[in-house]
């Protein structure tokens, strides 16, 4: 699935600029390879979602959710797109807009320590 819908291109390009205030402030953090090294990509296609950040090199997916994601319907597609990703072996976070913008570091520290744990997880058993 690390492939994407060509037709997912212009609006990811439309999310990153239109960044969330909490997408924003996460994203000054994320950016440049500041949090151990690991590159992330905002608002990255993969498969047939937008991922709004994504760290293939930690398998890792970052989602900053709004109140919208609390309705029931919301919540279940949520949860079926994180059993694709869970699927190809990537680990979704998912905060909301309101710990991002007050617990920023909290959010940041929680990132990091997924990062480190997913560095040091052995290898998988060669089929």
């Amino acid at each position: 699935m690390r492939t994407y819908s060509k037709n997912l291109k212009p609006p990811s390009r439309d999310l990153r600029g239109n960044m969330t205030n909490a997408e924003q402030l996460l994203w000054s953090r994320l950016r440049r390879k500041q949090l151990h090294g690991v590159q992330f990509y905002r608002q990255k296609p993969l498969g047939p979602y937008i991922l709004d950040f994504f760290a293939p090199g930690a398998g890792l997916v970052v989602e900053v959710d709004g109140s919208q994601h609390l309705e029931p319907d919301h919540f279940e597609r949520d949860r079926q797109r994180d059993q694709c990703l869970a699927d190809e072996e990537l680990l979704v976070l998912r905060f909301n807009n309101r710990e991002v913008l007050l617990e920023t570091n909290a959010v940041l520290e929680q990132i990091a320590e997924e990062i480190l744990r997913r560095r040091k997880s052995p290898p998988a058993p060669l089929s």
